[in-house]
């Protein structure tokens, strides 16, 4: 009689465990992903800054007359 007690049924608690922690990992995993998207678009925008700026062509002037 003293050991005849029922083990209590704690499987909804590893469920929902194991939900939470998917849950958390789908989050990190996906802000992984959004910054290394940033990373690149700042890395491309950074080498487009590195380069020479086209030379802008010359202004069309008119010639004055001297009168």
């Amino acid at each position: 009689m003293l050991f005849q007690e029922v083990t209590p049924d704690t499987s909804g608690y590893m469920i929902a465990g194991y939900a939470v922690a998917f849950i958390v990992l789908a989050i990190y995993t996906a802000s992984l992903y959004i910054r290394n998207r940033n990373l690149n678009r700042d890395a491309a925008m950074l080498e487009e800054m590195e380069q020479p700026a086209a030379k802008p062509a010359k202004p069309v002037t008119k010639k004055s007359k001297k009168k």
